[in-house]
């Protein structure tokens, strides 16, 4: 079995070659690799190659869906730190990509990432729920922003629903998506993609809780990003509304939720459990 960093270079290799054969303009080319191509982890598409594994599929047939969303996720990302956003400078460790680049370039890289995966997923012999799957999580991602960042709440819904509600879809969407795709292009059955959905669903919300926590307990440099941006702009956070000690057992407890879920795979989900652990210990 392939070891994570491995599947990284593989996926790297493959979305380099896809956007390197389209013949952008040499600016776009550029500003999109920066973008899709830098420091991390790639979490989204391994977990979309072990989502396949662990259905009794081979990773390759999980590579496009990959491909594909880990160009959506670093969309996003491009988008996020725009100066109309979040008007962040730094993004794993360098510049974002407006500042490397123009913001307009910025904003075009960004389009077209969105593109990009869409033709990813177009490729003969792909299961024709792919797209579906992706343009689904990609627009519950972007409703959960404007959540985070203008609102449109029910008025009677509580602070805990209203952070749940956000990052139920500005981060766990994705990381179902992952999860499904892979678990589509394995030849998964209906009730198979079901426990994996529950799986990524609580390792989304338990990702942005550590995502929240680190923004107050770790210090820039080790995080890669500018921290303690969220509590400046009065942004609902899991350390706000629970403490240190009340996110970490909410961590916890996500965690447990998400491995409880993998149970019916048996030891064929053991890659996805160790990412669910790995990532509580992260916030711990």
């Amino acid at each position: 079995m392939e070891s994570d960093e491995e599947l990284k270079r593989r996926v790297d290799a493959a979305i380099g070659a896809a956007v390197r054969a389209r013949g952008l303009p040499q600016p776009l080319e550029d500003a999109v690799l920066y973008a899709v191509l830098g420091p991390g982890k790639r979490t989204r598409p391994i977990l979309c190659l072990r989502a396949c594994e662990a259905v009794g599929g081979a990773w390759e047939a999980a590579l496009p869906a990959a491909v594909a969303i880990e160009m959506v996720h670093a969309f996003s990302l491009v988008h996020d730190d725009l100066p109309a956003m979040d008007d962040d400078d730094l993004r794993r460790g360098r510049p974002t990509a407006h500042r490397a680049f123009r913001e307009d370039l910025a904003i075009l890289a960004g389009d077209g990432l969105q593109s990009l995966a869409a033709e990813a997923l177009s490729a003969p012999g792909l299961d024709r729920r792919l797209p579906g799957e992706l343009a689904r999580a990609t627009t519950d991602m972007i409703a959960g922003q404007v959540l985070d960042t203008v609102g449109g709440f029910p008025a009677d819904a509580t602070d805990d629903q209203r952070l749940r509600a956000i990052h139920r879809k500005k981060t766990a969407a994705l990381l179902m998506a992952a999860c499904r795709m892979g678990a589509i292009c394995g030849g998964a059955d209906g009730r198979t993609i079901a426990e994996l959905s529950v799986y990524a669903v609580c390792l989304g919300i338990c990702f942005q809780a550590v995502d929240d926590l680190l923004d107050v307990t770790a210090d820039a440099a080790a995080l890669g990003k500018a921290t303690g941006k969220d509590a400046d702009a009065g942004k609902l956070t899991y350390p706000g509304l629970y403490g240190v000690d009340g996110t970490r057992e909410r961590i916890a407890g996500y965690r447990d939720e998400a491995l409880a879920a993998l149970a019916p795979l048996g030891p064929a989900a053991d890659r996805l459990r160790e990412m669910a652990r790995t990532l509580a210990i992260r916030g711990a």
